[in-house]
This record gives structure tokens, sequence and C-alpha cells, in this order.
């Protein structure tokens, strides 16, 4: 079981760069990376709130949880 990090479809869909969006939410292009592949344990609900409010989409489009993945 695991969650799905689905960022990289959000910047695409609004043609946002990685880059881009961690300059205007204030982190730094590799925790953005990290979060973006997946590889990190928790997200602090400021940050995801940041990402939420530039992207204009919810949670749910970013977090998908996918019964098929395993945990790493």
């Amino acid at each position: 079981m695991g969650i799905v990090v689905r960022l990289d479809v959000m910047l695409a869909l609004r043609k946002i760069r990685s880059k881009d969006l961690a300059q205007r939410i204030g982190i730094t292009e590799s925790n953005l990376s990290l979060l973006k592949s997946g590889k990190v344990r928790g997200i602090r609900f400021e940050t995801l709130a940041a990402i939420c409010r530039h992207l204009e989409c919810q949670p749910g489009d970013l977090l998908v949880f996918d019964p098929d993945v395993a945990d790493d």
C-alpha cells in the first residue's frame, strides 16, 4: 500500500517549472524534487497548502492512494 505523489503531473498541467514553484513557496529545489519523487515520509500542512495555493488545486490532486504500490 502506498501514497503516490502526482506533483509532477500538476506542474505539467499548470505549465509551471519546479524551480519557479520552489521559489514561490519558499523551499529548496532539492526538497521539492524529493517530494516530486515520493522519497519523503511527510510534508508539512503549511507546505502542502502553499503548493495547492500556487497550483490552484486540492491536496487530493497531488496525493493519491494506490494499494498496489509497495511502501519502501
